[in-house]
């Protein structure tokens, strides 16, 4: 029952949410009453603006009409060219103020303010909320468990944890004193924050004065404090487990001290651990401190695998992270096995790390960059080294080139983020303490450990980069629909600038183009500006080019529907366009002054 409740625990502060979502299951087949009130719904628009038009025509003769749009028409011609240049003026001023509004809001937000309040309210009122909903949850979104939890989440952004954060004082806070940049956002840093008290708290701190300094020691937001805190504890209980973990975490300026602290902390946790076991049945209180216990001890042997690892003991860290998979097999949710593949390619035992992806690389277990990549990067590690463009344009792929690239192309569409950085088109930076499945976070967090691994193999970048940008053509549009996996989802830039530091490029993908709105306001701007500043200056010559036009589009016109009258005689086609072109060529000439019609001529 603990165990249990841990688990599901475990599974809430690393961000892994299954829940079902009522009311969103695939529905029986409509009869045709149902059928016919949905397609008149959805038409409800439509019928009420043939019900507008209607209307209109059957009250044309009390309204006046004709009368109305002939004084209308009249008043129109009577206007002075200076109207029309405080009219183009002002649409100017107004379109231009639209568009740099425009272009501020889409580069704050990555949408248009325009298309959104469409979307939002306009959408609604014409009936298309129904569609939207019924799009989402389509035969392919429901094809697997991978894709159903997308739809289940209606392309909600999930932020997990990484697996393979660095330490706060031995790595991220040696960084800011070499470069004077933070590395974590306030935003990352108060999501674990959140993980700290999730897994080190619970609600019988109280029966112990060192849990509880150290409760108020993982809210407090100010490092020194933190440190403090931790010191108070270690006074009142030299056993204290948490205070050490958090020395390891911030104090330490190494490795070193950081491995030592953790092994301080391992044996002050295992000691609380078996105390907490022998007492777990007692009251729901035991229970509940088994829970924290259990989290703290996974926590510092996952945390001294890693010392391990980093200081070159990389035996060492796969037997800790081997038996901690075996203690706790349902682990999963914590990604543990992550550093175990980590730690096989190092070692390069490439059996070992196909075993584990065989476990973990699972249709009904949720993917990740680090998992798609492995499995492709082991593909190509069987064709890479003997791969050349030139020879397999002329020969064609073989079975295995086949597999590899097909391998790429699935992990490419997971996270189409992580090919630049392998490829070293874009810089690397410390990877952040959570991640954005899919996202350039994660892009990051794979790239920064695993790139001198896809190095160590002959050729795996050249191939890699010959084939990566093929998957594109395979899913030309990623918001929509999918190919192996559900579709892209669009909040990941916004989740991804919370998460990375503000001195890097978050990489988006699709690339955005600027929406529609921005350049019909730009264009619409500029037109009115010139054709304002034309009517000011050339009245004359604008008035004549606005009759030129006209007439000319009348040209145009008389030419595609000539009128058609059956008592006159046959006429060939040529001779209708000479007579045509002699009529519009003396309208002109009657219309427009000889020498002004020879200076619009040149």
């Amino acid at each position: 029952m603990a165990d249990g409740e841990y688990f599901a625990e475990a599974s809430r502060a690393v961000g892994c949410s299954h829940a079902p979502v009522p009311g969103l299951g695939l529905s029986p087949p409509l009869g045709w009453r149902e059928r016919l009130k949905a397609g008149l719904a959805n038409s409800g628009s439509t019928l009420w603006f043939l019900a507008g038009l209607g209307l209109l025509y059957a009250l044309r003769v009390p309204l006046r009409l004709c009368d109305n749009v002939t004084a209308v028409t009249g008043f129109l011609s009577s206007l002075t060219p200076k109207f029309y240049v405080a009219l183009t003026g002002t649409s100017s001023l107004i379109s231009g103020l639209i568009f740099i509004f425009e272009w501020w809001y889409f580069h704050k937000h990555g949408t248009s303010f325009i298309e959104q309040v469409s979307i939002s309210h306009l959408r609604p009122l014409m009936g298309g909320t129904e569609n939207l909903l019924c799009g989402l949850v389509t035969h392919d979104c429901l094809s697997s468990p991978d894709t159903r939890s997308f739809c289940l989440c209606l392309g909600e952004c999930k932020v997990w944890r990484n697996p393979l954060n660095l330490f706060r004082g031995a790595e991220y806070r040696r960084y800011t004193w070499v470069t004077g940049k933070e590395p974590l956002t306030y935003y990352d840093m108060n999501l674990s924050a959140q993980d700290h008290q999730t897994f080190f708290t619970c609600e019988t701190d109280f029966l112990r004065p060192s849990d509880t300094v150290m409760q108020k020691a993982w809210r407090e937001r100010n490092p020194p404090a933190r440190i403090k805190a931790a010191y108070q504890a270690l006074e009142l209980n030299n056993d204290c487990a948490t205070a050490y973990v958090l020395l390891a975490e911030e104090e330490a300026t190494t490795i070193v001290d950081a491995e030592r602290l953790f092994k301080q902390a391992l044996r002050a946790g295992e000691m609380i651990y078996r105390r907490s076991q022998q007492c777990q049945h007692q009251s729901p209180q035991h229970e509940a401190q088994l829970r924290r216990d259990t989290n703290v001890l996974v926590y510092i042997k996952r945390r001294l695998a890693m010392c391990a690892r980093k200081l070159g003991r990389i035996r060492e860290a796969v037997k800790i992270m081997r038996d901690l998979m075996k203690e706790f097999p349902p682990l999963t949710m914590l990604n543990i096995h992550e550093n175990l593949l980590e730690s096989l390619l190092e070692l390069q035992a490439y059996a070992d790390v196909q075993a584990v992806l065989a476990k973990y690389d699972d249709i009904s277990l949720p993917k990740s960059a680090a998992i798609c990549y492995t499995a492709a990067l082991l593909k190509t590690r069987t064709v890479s080294d003997k791969f050349s463009p030139e020879t397999a344009s002329r020969r064609g792929l073989s079975t295995a080139e086949i597999n590899a690239v097909e391998a790429i192309h699935r992990a490419v569409e997971f996270n189409p983020h992580v090919p630049k950085y392998l490829l070293e088109m874009k810089s690397l930076i410390l990877p952040p303490e959570h991640i954005l499945k899919r996202g350039d976070s994660e892009a990051i967090a794979y790239a920064f450990f695993h790139l001198q691994h896809w190095k160590r193999i002959e050729g795996a970048l050249n191939l890699l980069q010959c084939t990566w940008e093929g998957t594109f053509r395979m899913i030309p549009y990623p918001l929509e629909k999918g190919h192996l996996f559900y579709p892209y989802p669009s909040c990941t830039e916004t989740a991804d600038r919370e998460l990375l530091p503000t001195f890097h490029h978050v990489s988006v993908y699709p690339k955005k183009e600027l929406p529609f709105f921005i350049h019909f306001t730009a264009g619409l701007c500029s037109s009115t500006a010139m054709i304002a500043f034309l009517t000011h200056q050339f009245p004359e010559v604008m008035s004549v080019f606005a009759k030129a036009l006209l007439l000319n589009l009348t040209y145009l016109l008389s030419t595609v529907l000539p009128p058609m009258n059956i008592n006159q005689p046959f006429i060939s086609t040529g001779q209708m366009e000479m007579a045509g072109e002699a009529h519009y060529l003396e309208t002109i000439e009657a219309v427009v002054q000889s020498s002004m019609w020879q200076q619009f001529q040149r």
